[in-house]
């Protein structure tokens, strides 16, 4: 019987602090966040040095929970991952440091795992039998990109954001219709209130046959809505706003992600990231799924926002590939998928 791998991983590319333990890839034994979302609140968003700071407050401890709810030791860890980029600088930097030690102290083989195939890998962890080839949309905060993922580790990017993020565009028309920060979960409340008919905003497919997305344009667009109705003293109805501007979003995303798959020749689709944990985007994808005979896997919200399981089960692949990183890795706030 093959030994099973135990993975201790870190996570602190922005402003949860996370640590877990899992074992052979796929079986999370412990999954601890501690969340800086009411703190940043106050700014209507992320402030780099305040996360770099909570970070170092909160890293031992998560890291302790972690070993302690996993039941297991430092000594009983086969390696530690732990993501270096992309990120905030000074935020992937406390996480690394940490691992570093960690790995120093314990004579534990460090591997540097990439935050987007984190995200990709968390569909590998309620779904046991789920695996390559399938195609990847990934949609967070900072990413919107679709992955044909071949292999365990072999990932091309097929399309990306050329301006707003899909889950950046929700943050700045929440902040512009009152709503506030973390904009996604906000608008996608606010929809299931609202007519996603009521206005009509611009669907951005850019070229023929481009798998990349542009929503700076109707970020504008609804911008520009807003201000018209103010100047015209005409009623401004946030719910509407929200339903319709998601709607745009949604309709571009499935679309894509469908095409690419159809190009491909791949059976499988998999969604990954924090705006994956919205609820319209999630339904869309199942009927589209559903209609075009594609297998569909989302993993749960908890699993779609920043966590470190996700992370551990990228470091299980990566450590079982024969990856091993030195103590000179250093954060890479700007990496690309791929890329090491």
């Amino acid at each position: 019987m093959e030994k099973d791998i135990l993975i201790l991983a870190v996570e602190s590319s922005c402003d949860e602090t996370a640590a877990a333990v899992v074992k052979n890839g796929r079986e999370v034994l412990s999954n601890i966040i501690s969340s800086q979302i009411a703190l940043h609140t106050l700014y209507g968003g992320v402030v780099p040095e305040i996360a770099s700071r909570k970070h170092i407050e909160a890293i031992d401890g998560v890291i302790t929970q972690a070993l302690q709810e996993a039941g297991v030791t430092l000594e009983d860890i086969d390696a530690i991952g732990v993501t270096y980029g992309p990120g905030l600088v000074g935020a992937l930097l406390v996480g690394l440091a940490e691992a570093k030690a960690l790995a120093f102290a314990a004579n534990k083989p460090l591997v540097g795992v990439h935050h987007i195939e984190g995200h990709i890998c968390a569909n590998y962890i309620e779904n046991k039998d789920f695996k390559p080839p399938y195609m990847a949309l990934v949609v967070s905060g900072g990413h919107s990109h679709l992955v044909y993922v071949s292999d365990y580790g072999k990932y091309e990017i097929l399309g990306r954001t050329r301006d707003d993020a899909a889950g950046e565009a929700y943050d700045k028309v929440a902040r512009a219709i009152g709503m506030g920060y973390p904009g996604g979960p906000k608008i996608d409340a606010a929809a299931k209130k609202g007519n996603p008919n009521a206005v009509k905003f611009p669907r951005v497919f850019l070229e023929e046959d481009s798998y990349d997305f542009s929503f700076s344009g109707l970020k504008s667009a609804v911008l520009n809505y807003v201000n018209k109705q103010k100047m015209m003293g005409e009623p401004i109805v946030p719910e509407d706003i929200a339903a319709s501007f998601q709607q745009a979003v949604v309709e571009v995303l499935v679309e894509k992600t469908i095409h690419a798959a159809k190009e491909r020749g791949v059976k499988q689709i998999a969604m990954a990231g924090g705006v994956a944990s919205n609820s319209a985007l999630r339904e869309t994808m199942r009927k589209a799924c559903e209609k075009e005979g594609f297998y569909l896997s989302i993993p749960s919200p908890i699993l779609c926002t920043d966590n470190a399981a996700m992370i551990g089960c990228a470091a299980y692949y990566e450590y079982m590939a024969g990856v091993r990183d030195g103590f000179d890795l250093n954060a890479n706030p700007g990496l690309k998928l791929g890329e090491r």
